[in-house]
């Protein structure tokens, strides 16, 4: 517009919309805007008439005021990351009593999510975890995967456990599906002891309440802790199963999550416990031990077990005895 004119001041609004074949809507629109550049007004003399004004008096201006308005906001900036910087600090301090002695306890769900979104952000080399509870809900899901993208993206390491009766949930399977296409491990167990996170083999989140993951957490920084937990993991990471391979069977042909079962049951556990460590209903873990007591002829849970253990069908050795 500033270049039509220039070349053909004598041109009008009408004469300019028809050079530039522009509706002349469009050229008032233009010419408000030049007009606040301050590039061109018209005349007082010659209605009609556009005046041009030299751009090196007009832009010098604008320009003066862009850089002043910068300069402003890189202040802003500069006062926003001081203060941050503050805060980081009087948060650390908030927290170093906690967590001096290696142990730091957080309570509810929202503390515990704000707590793992620090320490994944923080994570440089792997994180291992167990996923217990079978199927995630949605927003478990979610929440997840948002953590996990930005975690992929730096290049950082994942392991993770899951329960069996995962597999039986659809969205838990795309879930596990896209954690696999991200370049995570995935294996699967038929019970886990616990839920667990473990970032960069330093610090490690753990439930307060088995039962009960979203009543509290506990995050633990003690080497000797955080040691034990790593090679809790280890252990039960090498007798999982890859995720997508078929879990192989054991003695006299058992299923790993029937295995599971008679083990549990041979350490005293109940039907409720056994069924939170299998991410199962009760229902289902009742009916899974009702089989296998008539499987094995017993009358009783400890004698199931001993029966079992007779046949060597339990990990590591003989039955506990009930209440052990």
């Amino acid at each position: 517009m500033y270049r039509t004119v220039l070349a053909r001041p004598e041109l009008g609004i009408a004469g300019v919309a028809q050079d530039l074949e522009w509706p002349e809507q469009r050229v008032r629109d233009a010419l408000d805007g030049l007009a606040r550049l301050t590039l061109i007004r018209h005349s007082e003399l010659e209605p009609g008439h556009l005046l041009l004004v030299n751009p090196e008096v007009s832009l010098a201006m604008l320009i003066g005021r862009q850089e002043a308005e910068l300069a402003e906001r890189q202040r802003q900036i500069a006062q926003s990351r001081l203060e941050a910087a503050k805060l980081v600090a009087q948060y650390a301090e908030h927290r170093k009593g906690e967590r001096g002695l290696g142990v730091e306890q957080l309570d509810g769900v929202d503390q515990i999510r704000l707590r793992l979104e620090e320490l994944s952000h923080s994570c440089t080399s792997e994180i291992m975890g167990f996923a217990t509870g079978g199927g995630q809900s949605q927003a478990a899901r979610s929440a997840s995967q948002a953590a996990d993208q930005a975690v992929f993206e730096r290049g950082v390491q994942m392991r993770s456990v899951y329960l069996e009766s995962a597999a039986n949930d659809g969205g838990t399977i795309a879930h596990l599906e896209w954690l696999t296409g991200m370049g995570a491990r995935v294996r699967i167990a038929p019970a886990l002891p616990m839920r667990l996170v473990i970032f960069d083999r330093e610090v490690a989140v753990v439930p307060t309440d088995p039962d009960d993951t979203s009543v509290g957490a506990l995050v633990l920084s003690g080497p000797g802790l955080v040691s034990a937990l790593c090679a809790l993991f280890e252990y039960v990471w090498e007798n999982a199963t890859p995720y997508g391979k078929a879990p192989a069977r054991g003695a006299e042909g058992l299923n790993p999550q029937t295995m599971a079962v008679l083990s549990l049951l041979a350490q005293g556990h109940t039907d409720e416990v056994v069924a939170r460590k299998l991410g199962v209903s009760v229902r289902t873990s009742r009916r899974i031990t009702a089989e296998l007591m008539a499987w094995l002829g017993g009358r009783s849970r400890f004698q199931a077990g001993v029966i079992a253990g007779e046949r060597g069908l339990l990990q590591g050795g003989a039955p506990a005895r009930e209440g052990d």
